[in-house]
């Protein structure tokens, strides 16, 4: 988001994490949802997820999913505040590589770009991560040019490296979410409609204080007048 620098001038933007921690209900008992977000460090926001989690009984959980878009950082941060939990990669983070790799397969020509590219997708969420991985090795780069070959290496790289949670199949079959549309659309109910309109710019404390505000206000029935009525 915007930074109001020195005297009116545009400063160098801030990343805003937004955290949450979210329960789907089952078997007639609600869901609930809590949001964290602000100009925080990884160990300041992961203490304060953790804190919340076992305000909405995450303790007496059975499963603990740890769903992330891979960012750097975010498997040790999970390691240290959340160790019981399941590590999963958002799926569309994985898709949006194999999107990559298939364009540069057909270059120029999307209809057969997204052809195979949906191929993948379809393997990645019925069949696993690896799967798709024996997949994509075995295509012929006999012939590619210099950059594809780059393409496919990254790709190939990435699935690899990424195989602990792209068990697909499994997460679908007990129900899990693989997609991190929920804290997508916190980052953007959060933050993004208040604190990122045209022409805004904020002071790092103003920006810090509004983030930790719409989070309550975004959370599950209760918190926002939780807080105010604890409040000096």
């Amino acid at each position: 988001m915007g930074i109001q620098g020195p005297n009116g001038a545009a400063a160098e933007g801030r990343m805003v994490d937004v955290g949450l921690i979210f329960d789907p209900g089952s078997d007639g008992r609600p869901g609930r949802m809590r949001a964290l977000a602000g100009l925080y460090t990884l160990d300041e926001l992961g203490a304060q997820m953790r804190r919340q989690a076992a305000q909405v009984g995450m303790d007496a959980a059975a499963v603990w999913v740890g769903l992330t878009d891979g960012g750097n950082g975010l498997d040790d941060f999970l390691r240290v505040y959340f160790p019981r939990a399941e590590l999963v990669l958002d799926f569309y983070h994985a898709a949006e590589h194999l999107n990559d790799l298939a364009r540069a397969l057909h270059p120029g020509d999307d209809p057969a770009a997204i052809a195979l590219a949906g191929q993948w997708c379809h393997q990645l969420k019925h069949a696993g991560g690896a799967a798709v991985l024996a997949t994509l090795e075995a295509i012929d780069l006999r012939g590619r040019k210099a950059d594809v070959r780059e393409r496919h290496r990254l790709v190939t790289g990435y699935v690899r490296g990424n195989l602990f949670r792209m068990d697909y199949p499994r997460y679908r079959a007990n129900g899990w979410l693989i997609g991190s549309g929920h804290v997508e659309s916190a980052c953007k109910g959060v933050v993004g409609q208040r604190l990122k309109g045209n022409g805004m710019r904020w002071s790092e404390a103003g920006a810090d204080a509004v983030c930790h505000l719409r989070a309550l206000f975004k959370s599950e029935k209760g918190q926002w007048d939780a807080f105010w009525a604890l409040a000096p």
